[in-house]
């Protein structure tokens, strides 16, 4: 899939990996104008990806993992959906590599979180605004392995991985 526009991001962690990803504003435009406001904001600084489940897709953006008080949220403004059950056509695909915004059962609850597929999740198409993939085979790779993480239950929260995976941040290029 070709788009006119692509903006450019790159996540670093602070194990020194990194994820270039590429932003497409014309499937999701509210919701790539708001993960760039944050990116630019420094809101992802020192988050962690809270929830990894291998063969499906890795989360983030939304807490600080705190080795006393454990996950800590950090809130943003809620968005609305881009997808086609909230109507919008949306047509990027949750394919391998694909990031897309995390969100409630409520339609247009997004904010800050978002998850990268590390496989193919058609069922999410239509129901999840899909809004960028990873720029690169080698983007990709670092998300699968990000995925393998081994994980366990934190107080409320399933899949949280033993050793944090920590986002020292995420610039766009400008």
């Amino acid at each position: 899939m070709q788009f006119d526009k692509v903006i450019r991001a790159k996540m670093e962690f602070a194990d020194g990996k990194t994820i270039d990803l590429e932003l497409y504003p014309e499937c999701a435009p509210i919701t790539v104008a708001n993960f760039v406001d944050l990116c630019k904001a420094h809101f992802y600084d020192g988050l962690c990806f809270h929830r990894v489940i291998d063969g499906f897709m890795i989360q983030g953006g939304g807490f600080v993992f705190d080795e006393r008080k454990g996950l800590v949220q950090k809130n943003a403004n809620t968005i609305k959906g881009e997808f086609k059950s909230n109507g919008v056509n949306n047509p990027l695909s949750h394919k391998k590599g694909v990031i897309s915004m995390a969100r409630t059962s409520v339609k247009d609850s997004a904010s800050s979180q978002f998850f990268i597929c590390v496989a193919d999740t058609p069922h999410l198409d239509g129901e999840y605004a899909a809004f960028g993939k990873c720029a690169d085979e080698q983007s990709v790779k670092t998300a699968v392995a990000l995925g393998k993480a081994k994980t366990g239950r934190w107080q409320y929260y399933s899949d949280v991985p033993f050793d944090p995976i920590v986002i020292k941040t995420i610039t766009i290029a400008e």
